[in-house]
């Protein structure tokens, strides 16, 4: 069952196999279809794997929408979009070719064992904080210390992460 006021949402799109960047423009380009109206894209932003680091590189971008779609059916339709794009999850936190994870969901905190909100390791994550900061530099929630700049300064994850010189936004108006 659908609710009848739509929530802001912040989603994290990752890709590192195949045609990464086009692998990142198909999944946003679903994204209304699974419910998710589009209101911001942040640059794509290069960045070095973390945890399991034998593996190339990501191109990754945060996307703001909005949606009346529940959480726990949102993550069962970015999961299926994954499917369907032939991501294939064979190693955890390795090589995929679309990686979709719902990093905020209105002001909604959840921790259920399919879905956590938000993101746990997101703080931990430049590759989440630097495009999240980007497009929502004041965004707040209740389980944090600050905002979504604030914690992007404060993260003690090093890796590299830099912009990709391609622009999502100008071509999925």
């Amino acid at each position: 069952m659908e609710s009848t006021k739509p929530e802001v949402v912040f989603l994290s799109l990752g890709s590192n196999v195949g045609d990464r960047e086009k692998n990142l423009r198909a999944a946003i380009v679903a994204l209304p279809k699974l419910g998710v109206q589009i209101k911001n894209i942040s640059s794509i932003y290069e960045t070095e794997p973390v945890d399991f680091l034998d593996q190339p590189w990501f191109l990754n971008c945060v996307v703001e929408g909005e949606t009346t779609v529940p959480p726990a059916a949102l993550l069962k339709e970015l999961r299926e979009l994954e499917r369907r794009m032939g991501s294939k999850k064979l190693i955890a936190r390795g090589p995929r070719l679309i990686d979709l994870d719902i990093l905020v969901y209105g002001l909604r905190t959840i921790d259920s064992p399919e879905l956590q909100v938000p993101h746990p390791r997101m703080h931990l994550r430049r590759f989440v904080l630097a495009p999240l900061a980007e497009i929502a530099p004041n965004l707040e929630h209740p389980s944090w210390s600050g905002t979504a700049a604030r914690l992007l300064a404060t993260t003690n994850d090093n890796s590299a992460v830099k912009k990709f010189n391609i622009d999502l936004r100008a071509r999925n108006q």
